[in-house]
């Protein structure tokens, strides 16, 4: 039981800084402006949960069977690390694509891409996060997971977030169903992230705010709203 509630406060935590990460982003890199990233509409992205977990787990693997080299067994725990966070990245992006008509995220105009949904250039970030976290990070989690196993209480707040965390989930896939239904009518794949900018761009257009957490909020039909997405990627 104790293991199940460390995998679940580690989740909580790498899905709430995953989801800062990617605010942040969006907001100073990639589309400059504040956009709520993802499938859910709460301030969490469990892709990043499941690497958390993920980097953890792979971290605390005793290499020394293969080398007592520490060098050599931090690019082996590295690389092991990018290879993993990349299939987690894919099998994530795959399912959506394949059972729901949607595209979370797209790497379609990136070289050497697999579908949009994995490329060279994010695998090379995801190696660098892998570095960083075991060079820097792990020790810092370590000491987060002993605090929370001598908090044990704290689980009810964790207990909090995976609730509304279930309903959020069970909310993205009533509207994640109308997209799929929609997208096969129309024989289309959905990118999600530029069907959110159609409708802030749409909700601007007759001086309406969009909402932060919910950027699918608007005062026309969803079928609506993806049929102005189609007429906005063919001017694109």
């Amino acid at each position: 039981m104790e293991y199940f509630l460390i995998v679940a406060f580690l989740f909580i935590v790498g899905a709430v800084i995953g989801w800062v990460i990617e605010v942040l982003f969006r907001r100073f890199f990639s589309q400059k402006r504040w956009v709520n990233p993802g499938f859910l509409v709460g301030p969490y992205l469990p892709l990043y949960g499941f690497g958390l977990c993920g980097l953890f787990g792979l971290a605390n693997i005793d290499l020394s069977f293969i080398t007592t080299n520490y060098t050599l067994q931090v690019i082996i725990m590295v690389a092991l690390m990018t290879i993993v966070m990349t299939i987690i990245e894919y099998i994530a992006g795959l399912i959506f694509i394949k059972g729901m008509n949607i595209k979370l995220w797209d790497y379609s105009n990136r070289k050497g891409n697999i579908q949009g949904i994995i490329c060279p250039l994010f695998t090379f970030f995801w190696a660098v996060i892998s570095a960083v976290y075991v060079l820097f990070i792990h020790k810092f989690v370590l000491s987060w997971v002993s605090w929370f196993t001598n908090n044990i209480a704290f689980s009810f707040v964790v207990g909090v977030f995976i609730g509304a965390m279930i309903i959020d989930f069970g909310y993205s896939m009533h509207l994640a169903t109308k997209i799929k239904h929609y997208a096969k009518e129309m024989q289309i794949v959905v990118h999600y992230e530029k069907l959110k900018d159609t409708i802030s761009s749409r909700l601007k257009a007759i001086k309406q705010h969009p909402v932060f957490m919910f950027p699918f909020k608007t005062i026309e039909s969803l079928k609506d709203s993806i049929s102005a997405y189609i007429e906005a990627q063919k001017k694109d």
